[in-house]
């Protein structure tokens, strides 16, 4: 089993940074993708990013090239996503999730274990 929970999410006007934290217990050797998706009111669960925790290949949805950064901390077991250049479309509850491998790092029933969510809200 792997627990996750996430942190730093909050209330940022447009255009602000944050950066979220995904802390992960358990039987951190039963994954090897940590990925990060939202879902806004209304929207299905969406993939925005992912990191291979070995060697720190990553992944990005293309809404959030160029703006959203995802690291990691092995030695933390922890892995982070630095949002910059928020825009209102960003506002959503971001989950971070743990798989065990997969190609298809967007694909939400590719995950084993989810955190509860951490709100992110960008308003003008």
């Amino acid at each position: 089993q792997v627990q996750l929970v996430e942190s730093g999410g909050g209330l940022v006007q447009i255009g602000g940074s944050l950066r979220l934290s995904c802390a992960a217990s358990g039987s951190t050797l039963d994954y090897s993708i940590i990925g990060w998706f939202r879902q806004a009111p209304g929207k299905e669960r969406e993939g925005v990013s992912s990191i291979r925790v070995s060697d720190g290949i990553t992944s990005y949805a293309d809404s959030v090239k160029g703006r959203f950064t995802v690291s990691r901390d092995n030695s933390k077991n922890t892995v982070y996503l630095q949002m910059n250049g928020l825009k209102p479309e960003d506002t959503a509850v971001d989950y971070c999730a743990a798989s065990s491998g997969t190609y298809y790092w967007h694909l939400v029933f590719e995950y084993e274990y989810w955190g509860q969510g951490t709100q992110v809200t960008v308003s003008s």
